[in-house]
């Protein structure tokens, strides 16, 4: 017996694959709607019909909320395509007896990607070069002077610090090792020889001491929210640099601002902050040894490509009566 019918009605509201969303015709009346990205309850007028005969909804940045649940009374699956469902309201999900399943590391690669564009462009200062050059600074009469200003450091044999080794932080150091990086690695729930001789697992206060560079790749929750505070920034090097294409709220933002003017620190590169975006007149603009990105890290449309196969997958596995993955209310569910 399958927990859909061989029809059921599928609603798709976020960014998709138009192969994938085809593919699922085999088993679902499929309806996409243009995605929004506004964050707003899915219990939108536009949406009453769609809403209340969908089985299923697949939604990225729409809020399914207890008033969207309220008007879904056919409701049986959803699929958040992020990381965690934080846009989906858990606790009611589970009260109707809905599974939630979300999409794991759907942006780890192209993260990973955009970490080590940070790292190469703080250690190499190429943002502050190309502004420099587009200014109109390079003259004829001094063709050196960038080989001077804009001196850095290469990656070969230095040692990169990567907090958190799941799914974002491994792929960081396959690329780190790729350049023939050292790689430290803390991960409190990792065992001390889980990456063989590719890292070394070690304590917080021993990676922000040794390592050239350190990069943020810790989940946001309770335990990691200030992980990195003035006494661990304390520990690193004046040559060292520090990147975050994690979350902002793992670092003490006070503690990064004054290293940074105090250059206790050799630079940082950011694409998360702690204000999104920063004020106009956030004190960040203004410093000349800090790179900056608008939180792109996921922004590619291999993010959507990707969701789209990990969702299609999710509801292939429900409406053939299996088990689908990364359900995140599995047991809550099972409990009740």
């Amino acid at each position: 017996m399958t927990n859909a019918s061989p029809r059921a009605r599928l609603l798709i509201t976020a960014p998709f694959d138009p192969a994938a969303a085809e593919r699922l015709t085999d088993l679902f009346d499929v309806e996409t709607v243009e995605p929004s990205m506004a964050g707003d309850s899915l219990a939108r007028p536009e949406l009453a019909e769609r809403l209340a005969a969908a089985d299923a909804v697949v939604c990225e940045v729409d809020k399914l909320d207890e008033a969207a649940l309220a008007a879904a009374p056919a409701l049986k699956f959803v699929v958040s395509c992020r990381a965690n469902p934080v846009n989906v309201d858990l606790p009611a999900c589970t009260r109707r007896g809905i599974p939630v399943a979300a999409t794991p590391a759907r942006n780890a690669e192209i993260t990973a990607d955009l970490a080590f564009t940070l790292i190469l462009s703080t250690v190499r200062h190429t943002g502050e070069a190309e502004r420099w050059m587009r200014e109109g600074n390079w003259k004829a009469d001094d063709l050196f002077e960038p080989y001077v200003r804009f001196r850095g450091i290469g990656l070969g044999g230095r040692t990169l610090g990567i907090l958190g080794g799941g799914a974002i932080g491994r792929r960081v150091m396959r690329r780190a090792l790729a350049f023939g990086m050292k790689v430290l690695v803390h991960d409190p729930f990792l065992a001390q020889g889980a990456f063989g001789d590719d890292a070394e697992v070690v304590a917080l206060d021993d990676l922000m001491s040794r390592s050239d560079v350190v990069t943020v790749h810790v989940p946001l929750n309770a335990s990691t929210v200030g992980l990195v505070g003035s006494e661990q920034i304390a520990l690193m090097r004046p040559d060292a640099y520090f990147v975050n294409a994690g979350r902002a709220a793992v670092v003490d933002e006070a503690a990064l601002m004054t290293a940074l003017r105090e250059k206790r620190i050799a630079g940082a590169g950011l694409d998360v902050f702690w204000n999104e975006p920063p004020d106009a007149d956030c004190e960040l603009f203004r410093l000349d040894n800090v790179t900056l990105t608008p939180h792109i890290g996921g922004a590619s449309d291999d993010v959507v490509t990707e969701h789209s196969r990990i969702a299609e997958q999710a509801l292939r596995a429900w409406a053939t009566g299996g088990q689908p993955a990364a359900v995140a209310n599995a047991r809550e569910l099972a409990s009740s």
